[in-house]
């Protein structure tokens, strides 16, 4: 009986140096379509979170040695105190020609002594214990915390560039701007590749946050994650709002560029001759 082969390994989990590649083409594609643009400045810097990224998701899933062994040490410590002393005690019993465990001569009373006192004794070393066995993933933690605080900041920053590109306003290009409204350089085809970037850096910035959960199962580190996966998806639905805003409202007043014209044009087909192409629906471009 035949075994049916196995799916390849690479799609068991995220791949970190894909996630990086994507990233820098997608960084070429800004740059190439908006040079010197605050978006392309957001996404070089999110690839080089992301490279940072690879290197602490690796260290994650490693031990760490160095700490490892002086709790190591402790705990035999404090393992080794409480067994010596009753040892020490029982010793002494015996060179003094008295072989009567040591438990046998104290009375009732003196027992609930030394077992409330030995109680004590047991649970703050196993608080100790505890405390020191935890350390190594509560630094962990921090560090993980700290870095996905800077990825969630990544996210507010995108939404912050896409949040004046608004299409309504090409609708009323024959409307009057105040003095601080925002300039309208872009046209049609250009501010639906301007949000679709937004968009596409906000499912990559929380692909890069998933890195750090894929060998690292804390759950507070994984609860942030999910946070910036909510966050990142949000903010992608109000982009794409925008975006079949931009597709499927009449337009009027805008004049498509030369750029436009040339990268993006009109197939022939059966509609009327005179109509511009700013009109139709661009297809999915660079």
């Amino acid at each position: 009986m035949s075994q049916k082969p196995s799916v390849d390994s690479q799609y068991h989990k995220l791949n970190s140096e894909l996630i990086i590649e994507t990233i820098d083409i997608l960084t070429k594609r800004i740059h190439e379509r908006f040079p010197k643009s605050g978006l392309s400045k957001v996404s070089e810097q999110l690839e080089e979170i992301s490279r940072k990224t690879k290197q602490r998701a690796d260290s994650f899933s490693k031990p760490i040695f160095w700490l490892r062994l002086p709790i190591l040490l402790l705990i035999s410590l404090f393992l080794f105190i409480p067994i010596y002393a009753i040892a020490y005690v029982q010793q002494k019993s015996i060179d003094l020609d008295d072989i009567t465990p040591v438990f046998a001569k104290i009375s009732f009373p003196e027992f609930i002594q030394v077992f409330e006192a030995g109680a004590n004794d047991i649970i703050i070393i196993g608080a100790a214990i505890y405390f020191m066995t935890t350390f190594e993933g509560r630094i962990k933690r921090d560090r993980a915390l700290k870095a996905l605080h800077e990825i969630r900041s990544i996210c507010h920053i995108i939404d912050m560039h896409q949040l004046t590109k608004d299409p309504e306003r090409l609708m009323h290009a024959i409307s009057k701007d105040t003095s601080s409204s925002p300039k309208r350089i872009l046209t049609r085809f250009e501010l639906g590749r301007y949000l679709d970037y937004c968009s596409e850096l906000l499912s990559l910035t929380g692909k890069v946050a998933a890195l750090y959960i894929q060998n690292y199962s804390d759950p507070i580190a994984i609860d942030a994650v999910n946070d910036i996966e909510q966050l990142s998806t949000g903010l992608s639905q109000k982009i794409w709002q925008k975006i079949m805003l931009l597709h499927t409202l009449p337009l009027t007043g805008e004049q498509p560029s030369a750029s436009l014209t040339q990268s993006n044009p009109v197939p022939p087909t059966g509609k009327n001759p005179t109509a511009s192409p700013a009109t139709e629906i661009p297809t999915k471009n660079t």
